[in-house]
């Protein structure tokens, strides 16, 4: 299963939530909520986010932010 470029994903290892940036070989690249480094995973070590998750990672950034923790 391929996964669209802008389609919100989780990791199953680490369970970061991130956007699909685009496949680079045998991989998709996937950038953090709220901006950040890309990194690679293999296509079976990622599933689709769901509502919640995408909710909740992007509630957890913005906290940060207002903390100071992230620019």
């Amino acid at each position: 299963m391929t996964l669209p470029i802008g389609s919100y994903v989780v990791e199953i290892r680490t369970g970061r939530v991130g956007k699909v940036m685009g496949h680079e070989g045998p991989y998709v690249q996937v950038r953090p909520l709220g901006g950040g480094r890309e990194w690679d995973v293999e296509p079976d070590g990622v599933r689709e986010a769901t509502s919640a998750e995408r909710l909740s990672a992007a509630t957890a950034h913005v906290n940060a932010r207002s903390r100071g923790e992230v620019p």
